[in-house]
């Protein structure tokens, strides 16, 4: 525990200071993102990796965090900080709501229903013009501010995510060595032995895919406020496949391997740009190529390779004296 409060403590100083040399910019733009997608990444990883649930369909509740936001905002006045919380206290009873059907599904079936879940979000954001915007998009969305102060800038909203990411990260870093954390590892061990030693494997599934919920609405209401401008193509399945990927990538069960998926992932669609519309390919070679050669993901595969080049240099090295 201590060493893990170390880590953070570091990440979270690396954090604070990047961008102090950048001093805003388009890099620090791309961060703002990165922060972002670490959120969504662990959060899916926390259903995924920690209890063994699969989901297709996060981008939805993604969607749904930045819309609603988005038109409590410019449609009723909402204050944006009261809309982040009532539009996220509302996603929550939604994915509790649907969780305990849904959740009662396993494997394929399981990502298909919340594939289905995300498929019907993404088409009411299209189809309710209305209300937002439909395929034009929602604009005119304000900033964040607190008093005077207002998040107008890539700075100011770079911390403005950040904060908020390091809470989440601080938060499922305690979740994850808790009680409920190794109750959720056994479910994914097998939930039939996690029912016999008495956990609540049913419950506990509902509960931390509403924490997934709950933590996508909250980056999604930034999100909106940090663009001003959002359109449903920003939250459909391709978007959902995209995080499975960073966490995938990242390593699976890692709230550490989220992030670095999400670094990756974020900095990757930069260099895939000569790719257009084939990107999905690419993502799905990125996925096919680590669940084969190295299915704990870039957190775990680092170390080994690291392990593995050490004592070979020690090898040759001797073998050179």
């Amino acid at each position: 525990m201590k060493s893990d409060r170390i880590k953070f403590l570091v990440f979270a100083l690396v954090v604070l200071l990047i961008p102090l040399p950048l001093s805003g910019g388009y890099l620090t733009n791309v961060l703002i993102f990165v922060g972002i997608n670490s959120v969504l990444a662990l959060g899916l990883n926390l259903l995924l990796g920690y209890a063994g649930q699969i989901s297709l369909g996060q981008a939805a509740f993604f969607g749904l965090g930045a819309y609603g936001s988005g038109v409590l905002t410019t449609a009723y006045g909402f204050n944006p900080w009261l809309a982040m919380i009532v539009v996220a206290a509302c996603v929550a009873l939604f994915a509790f709501a649907i969780g305990f059907p849904v959740l009662r599904l396993k494997g394929h079936y399981l990502a298909m229903a919340t594939l289905g879940v995300g498929v019907i979000v993404n088409i009411a954001l299209n189809e309710t013009v209305d209300l937002t915007g439909g395929p034009s998009g929602l604009s005119g969305i304000p900033n964040l501010a607190i008093g005077s102060f207002t998040f107008d800038s890539d700075v100011k909203n770079y911390y403005l995510v950040w904060v908020f990411a390091l809470g989440m990260i601080l938060l499922s870093l305690n979740l994850v060595n808790s009680r409920f954390g190794r109750g959720l590892r056994a479910i994914h061990d097998s939930e039939v032995a996690a029912r016999v030693m008495g956990v609540n494997a049913r419950l506990m599934k509902v509960q931390v895919f509403t924490l997934s919920a709950f933590m996508s609405a909250i980056m999604g209401s930034l999100y909106c406020h940090v663009m001003t401008f959002i359109s449903p193509n920003s939250f459909g399945f391709h978007f959902s496949v995209e995080i499975l990927t960073m966490i995938v990538i990242g390593g699976l069960g890692s709230v550490y391997g989220s992030i670095l998926g999400a670094l990756l992932l974020t900095l990757l669609p930069e260099m895939l740009r000569t790719f257009q519309d084939y990107d999905i390919i690419v993502y799905g070679l990125l996925l096919i190529t680590m669940t084969i050669y190295l299915p704990g993901g870039l957190v775990e595969g680092i170390p080994a390779l690291f392990r593995c080049l050490v004592p070979a240099r020690k090898v040759t090295e001797g073998s050179d004296a």
